[in-house]
């Protein structure tokens, strides 16, 4: 059994759409991407010895799969050879183009799969931003650690990490660190 895991940059309201670029994300009218890009260079450092230095698949929702194929199939250095290594699960109720390396369609009934994918042998499962997926996992109770990097930033709108109605559950705190800028990681793990 492998556990998963969820790496989210929210905001101090909880916001998680679209924190790197202005047009990441714009549904539900919204327009304030981008936010999280100012903190950049102290948190990804960070993101990459906590989170990217071992290794992991990946699980991804479809919009999140395609912007980071877009990135990463391009980029050369240090976490794109990892990343580009590694296995990528896509949820997707249709037939995505998946030209990234190693990528493979989840489909159907998508918790009973996950369920399935969880029980098999493998690394950690990550989890990279894919909100409408976060909302799956936690309704579906399939998150074993919740990796959250808190920018000092308001949103005061958009897609959220804990949707109003998630199931109450108690999380214990395994690490924290903050940067000098200000951005507050936390890693917690269920009870």
């Amino acid at each position: 059994m492998r556990d998963l895991a969820i790496l989210t940059f929210v905001t101090l309201d909880g916001v998680m759409q679209g924190p790197s670029k202005p047009d990441e994300d714009l549904s539900g009218g919204f327009e304030k991407g981008g936010w999280a890009a100012p903190f950049w260079e102290e948190v990804m450092i960070q993101v990459g010895r906590e989170a990217m230095a071992m290794p992991y698949d990946m699980l991804f929702g479809r919009k999140t799969y395609d912007l980071f194929a877009e990135h990463w199939t391009q980029a050369e250095d240090e976490p794109a050879g990892m990343m580009n290594a590694a296995r990528k699960y896509v949820v997707s109720r249709g037939k995505p183009d998946l030209g990234w390396a190693n990528s493979h369609l989840i489909s159907g009934d998508v918790p009973a799969n996950l369920r399935a994918l969880k029980r098999s042998a493998g690394p950690l499962l990550q989890v990279h931003g894919s909100a409408n997926l976060i909302q799956t996992l936690l309704a579906h109770d399939l998150i074993d650690e919740f990796r959250l990097w808190t920018f000092p930033v308001v949103a005061g709108c958009g897609k959220r990490l804990f949707d109003p109605g998630a199931a109450p559950n108690t999380l214990r705190l395994v690490k924290h660190e903050q940067t000098e800028n200000g951005v507050v990681m936390a890693i917690y793990r269920r009870t």
